[in-house]
């Protein structure tokens, strides 16, 4: 299948999937059986991804060890490039975005007039993460309708769709994956492709629109050179090939390395977005990870305080800097009912709960604790066959600077930008104009202005 032009460009012209390929005859010598169980339609059991193995981690663990700045080779594998990172986004036919392509560097925050695509944008990365993740894609897009192009038209079968894309760098280069995605008349994927080193890795195409499947080819490179296999529409391909490549030829290996990063570098997102309404109440201790809205903030203090006080001190450190009135500590109470809550401790002063606190204090709070934190205190999927230290989190942060003041975006800029230096966490987010301007004098940040 031609992503690149599997959909039309022009604004007055349909937005739909490419035409369905004629029914392919008997399977090639090299189809796979079909042992592993696969969720084909919207019943049955749904397929699991796999931690991460194999190449990758053995990738990671010579990285690990190699030294900084060597010149290493076979693309680059002397150098600690370890962390496999998503370094670009690809917009082709998606919602207003049409033929945009964005490099995301450490913290890159895009700014731009309301309606200019900001927000948009993050949500076309937590969808390709999730999809990473092996979530659906009725879950990944209840509302795909809203994600075509608004002038695109139907084809005569009625269909419309949406394509995206990204580039995740890592010990294997950069290596791409572009979606072909059908919205009407039923939400499928019809197309997909994964490329590296110029190679491509696998693609899918939909061959029978009666069957709830999609025809897999993936890059075998021994005595049969591409192998085929029916995958289901609803799951993204690349999330599934570890479950189906043996890896026994250099050709499925190098399939297996390329599928292996890109699904870490999707899945080491986290999209925090902080609802000071739910951060003020007191609540029960648990396990302590930040979940996306951070309404268990309390929890996680509690639990930082003890397991990581090294970086509890810097976060007292960060409240100072940005919360009204002198903040000697975080503090966290235990109350009668078993209960927590959290406090900003003053010195000689009574302590004051974080519940009495302004909503942009509380933002601010909560950003920078997933900035000191990392995967091991955040609610999301955790790469267990990869190292911690050497595992990267990308914090999705739309709305970064709301209810901020000037002086608070400029501690987050500054603390963004020095914890990402050492590549373990990258920034994506939205700001206003004010911030922009702030992000643009500080080191280290890429603004895209999407006014332009």
């Amino acid at each position: 299948m031609d992503l690149t032009g599997g959909f039309t460009r022009d604004h007055s012209s349909p937005v739909v999937p490419p035409p369905v390929a004629p029914s392919p005859g008997a399977p090639s010598p090299g189809s796979s059986s079909g042992a592993v169980p696969l969720r084909t339609g919207g019943s049955g059991p749904r397929a699991s991804v796999p931690e991460a193995r194999g190449p990758v981690a053995s990738e990671v663990d010579r990285a690990r060890r190699a030294p900084q700045g060597g010149s290493g080779g076979g693309g680059g594998r002397g150098r600690l490039r370890a962390r496999p990172a998503v370094t670009e986004l690809r917009l082709s036919a998606f919602a207003g975005h049409r033929s945009a392509v964005h490099a995301l560097g450490p913290v890159t925050l895009f700014a731009g007039p309301s309606g200019s695509g900001k927000s948009t944008i993050l949500r076309a990365y937590e969808a390709l993460a999730r999809l990473g993740a092996g979530d659906p894609l009725g879950e990944v897009f209840p509302d795909a309708a809203d994600c075509v192009p608004e002038r695109a038209r139907p084809d005569a079968q009625g269909r419309r769709g949406f394509r995206v894309g990204c580039t995740v760098d890592g010990p294997e280069g950069p290596v791409h994956l572009d979606l072909a995605i059908q919205a009407e008349p039923r939400l499928r994927i019809v197309g997909e492709r994964l490329t590296g080193r110029g190679r491509t890795l696998l693609t899918t195409a939909l061959r029978d629109p009666g069957r709830s499947t999609v025809q897999a080819e993936w890059h075998t490179a021994g005595t049969t050179p591409v192998t085929r296999a029916p995958f289901p529409d609803d799951l993204l391909g690349t999330a599934l090939l570890p479950l189906r490549v043996a890896g026994k030829t250099p050709g499925q290996l190098e399939v297996l390395a390329a599928a292996e990063q890109v699904v870490i570098g999707l899945r080491s997102a986290f999209a925090c977005d902080p609802r000071p309404e739910r951060m003020r109440a007191a609540v029960l201790p648990g396990e302590g990870r930040l979940r996306r809205g951070c309404g268990n903030l309390a929890e996680v203090l509690h639990r930082t305080r003890t397991d990581c006080p090294r970086r509890h001190l810097r976060l007292a450190a960060v409240a100072a800097a940005g919360c009204a009135g002198p903040v000697t500590g975080l503090g966290v109470q235990e109350l009668p009912d078993g209960t927590v809550r959290a406090v900003l401790e003053r010195g000689g002063w009574p302590a004051t709960p974080l519940g009495r606190l302004g909503d942009g204090e509380l933002r601010y709070l909560a950003l920078a604790l997933t900035l000191l934190t990392g995967p091991g205190v955040l609610a999301m999927d955790r790469l267990a066959e990869v190292p911690d230290a050497m595992q990267s989190l990308t914090l999705l942060a739309d709305g970064l600077d709301r209810g901020l003041d000037g002086r608070q975006v400029g501690e987050l800029l500054g603390l963004a930008t020095g914890i990402a230096a050492d590549g373990h966490i990258r920034v994506a987010g939205t700001v206003g104009d004010r911030s922009a301007a702030e992000a643009r004098r500080t080191p280290g940040v890429t603004v895209v202005d999407l006014s332009a």
